[in-house]
């Protein structure tokens, strides 16, 4: 009994020795801790639990199509405008034969305009050269009979000179006969003068004739050009005008062909070259395919922007003055590419974190064109290779990682 009691109080006196020293009842002390895991077995250990590696979203680099794209907004406009006018003024519209939306071919006649004053004009004009022509005859008539004068007083003139030395004829007669000489020769040229009026005349009027049968033609107002009526002014019972610019009588578009006349913000305007395709769309016609024709050479100081031309041929769906939209293809490749969260950009450039065997490499590549969606990879990076979807500063060059792969999408390039 003396032997329990004992025992009992030497427990007692341990236990408080252990908590006066911060340790729970029945716990080791340190030195015995370490000696417990000193003497574990090799066995042991490996059956200890370990940390699984963090999982990461991947992406393998693939192929894709990129479009580097300028968008451009605009009117519609012809290509090349033909301003029709009539070349005779001051005649009446007696009839048209075209209208606004009309196609019409060269030389088609598309208004006819009055002729019976050009063809009174033409009856009086007949008149005129009759008379001219009556002129002539007469002036070439007096012509012989002054030169037949002009022989008779000259030939007189000439048998009086001999005549007088002798004294058979006086002096006074020989004057006469010399004035008579003198007299004949100058009718003779009045009448080569009258010639030459009269064939002027008739000239005159030759030329008159032919001024009014070009006006005559010209009251058929024609086609110039094969094209598209796309307004019409003239009316009937108008007086036509020669004035084109102030009021054309139609206007037509060259062989139908339209184009976009798009304004685009100078940052742009220099990416953009003739024979780029481009896609517009417009209202009521849907998307149509174009090419740039034009790149203007002048930038507007207030709003800082210039323009382009881009046609889209004859097509009948759309009309001048509809409103365009659409973009210029500027660059189109096939090439690496990841979702731009997967490529970070540091003092020195663009790098991706690769995983290799489940840990991270960086990699320095060389960036293209990127938007908020995708990031072209030029160089450094090989299709296949698995990148970390979305890097940052968390993830190290060797830290150990589990990759869970997604797909990769690309997009448009603007």
């Amino acid at each position: 009994m003396n032997k329990l009691v004992a025992s009992s109080a030497a427990a007692a006196a341990l236990a408080a020795g252990l908590y006066v020293q911060g340790l729970p009842p029945f716990a080791k002390s340190q030195t015995g801790v370490a000696a417990s895991r000193d003497a574990a077995s090799p066995n042991a250990k490996s059956g200890a639990r370990e940390e699984p590696a963090p999982a990461v979203t991947v992406v393998r680099a693939t192929i894709a199509p990129l479009r580097e794209t300028v968008l451009v907004t605009g009117s519609l406009i012809p290509r090349l405008e033909v301003l029709v006018a009539p070349e005779v003024e001051g005649l009446r519209v007696m009839e048209l034969l075209a209208d606004e939306g009309d196609r019409v071919k060269k030389n088609q006649i598309l208004a006819m305009l009055e002729q019976e004053s050009l063809k009174a004009l033409l009856a009086q004009n007949d008149a005129s050269q009759a008379k001219a022509e009556a002129g002539i005859t007469q002036a070439r008539s007096n012509i012989v009979a002054a030169d037949a004068k002009r022989v008779e007083a000259t030939n007189a003139f000439d048998r009086a000179k001999p005549l007088s030395k002798t004294g058979v004829l006086s002096d006074s007669t020989l004057d006469q006969r010399e004035a008579a000489a003198r007299t004949a020769i100058a009718q003779l040229r009045v009448a080569e003068d009258s010639l030459k009026v009269a064939e002027a005349e008739r000239a005159l009027v030759e030329a008159q004739r032919r001024d009014l049968a070009f006006k005559l033609s010209r009251t058929e107002v024609r086609a110039p050009v094969d094209g598209l009526i796309s307004r019409r002014t003239a009316k009937i019972g108008g007086l036509a005008s020669g004035a084109a610019v102030a009021q054309p009588m139609f206007n037509i578009i060259t062989a139908g062909e339209i184009e976009l006349e798009a304004d685009v913000p100078e940052t742009d305007l220099a990416r953009l070259v003739a024979g780029q395709e481009a896609t517009i769309s417009v209202a009521g016609a849907g998307e149509l395919k174009g090419k740039v024709r034009l790149v203007g050479a002048e930038i507007d100081k207030t709003t800082r922007q210039g323009r382009v031309r881009i046609t889209l041929g004859d097509n009948p769906r759309v009309r001048i003055g509809n409103f365009g939209r659409g973009t210029v293809l500027v660059r189109g490749v096939d090439a690496v590419v990841l979702p731009a969260g997967a490529v970070l950009f540091g003092a020195e450039g663009a790098y991706v974190q690769l995983v290799v065997d489940n840990r991270v490499v960086s990699r320095k590549v060389v960036a293209g064109m990127h938007t908020a969606e995708v990031v072209e990879v030029m160089s450094g990076l090989k299709p296949g290779e698995i990148v970390v979807a979305k890097s940052g500063t968390f993830l190290r060059s060797g830290d150990l990682v589990t990759p869970v792969e997604t797909r990769n999408t690309a997009a448009r390039v603007n």
